[in-house]
């Protein structure tokens, strides 16, 4: 348990960092807006780093949205359940469908994210930011973070079910 324990503890100080980027995401937000109907003026690289800042929260918060169980889930059976069922569930949920697909997103956008690296690929707009090379990086870091957060359930799960069967048999 002190391996969940530990991931849990790394990814979750993780997503408190990545909260912080919430107000600069509204201040810069607030700023866009003021600059447009106040002065009528405008900047490309205030209103891309939004779009990056979203991009951070989105993509580094999603590792701990799974591990708080608040993703999304198609919730037909599994409120019925018992908890022994919903970690047989989430056991098999995690093991042929979480981590194949971090796997997949991983190898897929490997190459990717290093070509845009290799030639460090700005913004094609006029005073944008210059760095969508770090950009794309997040992908294939989310594809790791949460295959990490993945292994976490996974040993949750299978410690929960060791229980389970261990009060069952006792």
């Amino acid at each position: 348990m002190n391996f969940s324990r530990t991931i849990d503890t790394t990814l979750g100080k993780l997503a408190r960092l990545t909260s912080y980027i919430l107000p600069a995401m509204m201040l810069i937000t607030g700023l866009v807006v003021l600059l447009r109907y106040a002065f009528d003026s405008g900047s490309v690289f205030l209103q891309e780093s939004v779009t990056y800042l979203h991009a951070m929260v989105f993509m580094l918060g999603i590792p701990y949205t799974m591990r708080v169980d608040e993703h999304v889930r198609v919730d037909i059976f599994y409120s019925r359940f018992s908890n022994i069922w919903r970690n047989r569930v989430n056991l098999c949920g995690h093991l042929l469908f979480l981590m194949p697909l971090c796997l997949t997103i991983l190898v897929f956008s490997w190459q990717y994210t290093l070509n845009s690296w290799h030639i460090l690929e700005g913004s094609s707009e006029v005073g944008g930011v210059p760095a969508v090379y770090l950009l794309k990086s997040l992908i294939p870091l989310n594809a790791i973070l949460l295959f990490i957060q993945g292994l976490s359930e996974i040993s949750k799960c299978m410690q929960s079910l060791k229980r389970g069967a261990a009060i069952e048999a006792g």
